[in-house]
């Protein structure tokens, strides 16, 4: 009777048949693997072998020994770091290697080594006088210190000690990011934050600096100085294109680089592999890099979660973050949905800078694009003040900056100097901390400087694959023209700039160590 009337019977029919479903869904998700990793295998092979800045791999502090040391050693285990690419790498360069565009190569005009400063090291820009702060700058993934430079000299103007971090695995070659660590890049966080306290004593405040990657180290290390007391907690938090969420890509970047286990598949463990012409930042990206800034952001978003949960949130520093709501290296949505959804009512802002609504981009532009901003901003009042720069369809001569204070629904318009740009539809997650007038990388650079490329100003035509430049990277905007807009937000945070007492003639006013 149970048997005819659906009972037990019945049930192991079901159960039989839906373990019969998940073996068979578990072969085809196999072969399928199998046959995306065949199809990897094979693309790894193809085109140039790796070069020796792809292989050659320098030493690095592991965490337990950035954490036994202090500044002057970290600067001593970097310069060992770049003297082994010097012998390793630079020495040893084959004759075809050996060409104009070639960072590495010393008769390239854009070989590190000739410049009066190497910005991919770290550095401290000491002030005139008696320090009234100190902040620490964190650059991006495949970065170098040079990224944030311009704010440093900032922060230095207005009496503060600037501490730029070389994040481990960066400035030297891209091969080191094949086996670096987001915990390493963490500990050097740590380490450049007890050199700014050992330089300004216990009582004067410390900010933090952070592009890209280095706005999530930036965000981790706040976190923890939040339940771990005997870390310096920061008094302010400046991102730019912070890293708070990345690509779903990232999450399994991890399995296309499976191939690599095996030497003859070595290629496989890189997503880009292209020629080194920038003198400050990598152009080839290895699978480790991706997984890397998953696995970070993914411990940000559940220590966030956390600690909102259990109201520890508390302690947070106000934060003022710039953000393009069009980002292709990061999802600029889960600034607001990881981050500032939680935040306390601390006094912190969120700048949002908005696509060109001029009349020639409404049909080349993706809906999804010209919908951005309203899918990053939520309704109702908010615990943090949020401005949007934008111009608009109807008079799209005129900027304006559009801010809703917190608690608030209402935004108040405030006309800015600047336009958008004719030619530039919309930021991009690279050019938030450069000028236009970057030597490097600006629309307009100042010509004082020369780091043997323009990238600012860079627009050939042509046929595709003639050039060694990645024109995806090309046609990408890397300056910001609203940068003067961004240095006078960071400079209303600071205090005036002190008056320098009476020195010696031709005494300096600044130095860079490191």
């Amino acid at each position: 009777m149970l048997a005819a009337s659906g009972g037990p019977a019945h049930g192991d029919r079901m159960l039989r048949a839906l373990i019969k479903i998940g073996k068979w869904t578990s072969i085809v998700a196999l072969v399928f693997l199998v046959s995306l990793l065949g199809i990897r295998a094979w693309d790894s092979q193809q085109g140039d072998p790796l070069a020796p800045w792809q292989t050659f791999v320098p030493d690095e502090l592991t965490p337990s020994q950035l954490d036994a040391t202090d500044w002057t050693g970290y600067l001593a285990a970097e310069q060992h770091a770049f003297d082994q690419v010097k012998t390793e790498v630079t020495d040893k360069l084959e004759p075809s290697e050996r060409v104009a565009t070639n960072r590495y190569f010393q008769g390239a005009p854009m070989y590190p080594g000739h410049f009066a400063h190497d910005w991919n090291r770290s550095y401290v820009l000491e002030p005139t006088g008696t320090p009234v702060g100190a902040v620490v700058l964190i650059h991006g993934l495949t970065d170098s210190p040079y990224s944030l430079r311009d704010i440093a000299e900032l922060y230095r103007a207005h009496g503060f000690v600037a501490i730029g971090l070389r994040v481990p695995g960066h400035g030297t070659v891209p091969a080191s990011l094949t086996r670096v660590d987001w915990p390493d890049w963490l500990a050097a966080t740590r380490l450049a934050m007890r050199e700014a306290r050992r330089r300004v004593g216990p009582d004067l405040p410390i900010h933090m600096v952070g592009y890209s990657n280095g706005g999530a180290l930036a965000v981790k290390y706040t976190l923890d100085a939040c339940e771990h007391h005997e870390l310096t907690m920061p008094t302010r938090l400046v991102l730019l294109s912070p890293m708070i969420g990345v690509t779903r890509f990232a999450r399994f970047a991890g399995l296309a680089g499976l191939p690599a286990l095996l030497p003859r598949f070595a290629k496989a463990a890189w997503l880009d592999l292209l020629p080194e012409y920038n003198p400050y930042k990598y152009n080839s990206f290895p699978v480790n890099a991706a997984r890397q800034s998953y696995l970070l952001t993914d411990a940000i978003r559940s220590q966030v979660l956390r600690m909102a949960r259990g109201k520890q949130l508390s302690r947070l520093p106000p934060i003022l973050t710039f953000q393009s709501v069009v980002d292709d290296t990061v999802s600029a949505s889960a600034v607001m949905r990881t981050l500032y959804a939680h935040l306390p009512a601390n006094g912190s802002e969120v700048v949002l800078f908005d696509v060109n609504r001029d009349h020639r981009f409404d049909t080349l532009l993706k809906p999804a694009s010209l919908m951005a901003l309203n899918r990053m901003l939520p309704s109702g009042p908010q615990s943090y003040r949020a401005t949007v720069v934008s111009n608009t369809a109807e008079n799209d001569d005129h900027t304006v900056a559009r801010t809703t204070e917190a608690g608030q629904t209402t935004a108040t318009a405030t006309p800015l100097p600047i336009r958008y740009p004719d030619n530039i539809f919309s930021l991009s997650h690279i050019a938030l901390p450069f000028p236009p007038n970057d030597p490097l990388y600006g629309t307009e650079p100042d010509m004082s400087e020369d780091y043997g490329i323009r990238l600012g100003t860079a627009a050939p035509r042509g046929e595709r694959g003639a050039l060694i430049l990645n024109l995806d990277a090309v046609l990408r905007i890397s300056s910001n023209p609203f940068y003067p807009y961004v240095r006078q937000r960071i400079e209303a945070l600071l205090p005036a700039i002190p008056t320098p007492p009476p020195t010696r003639t031709n005494a300096p006013v600044a130095h860079i160590a490191g």
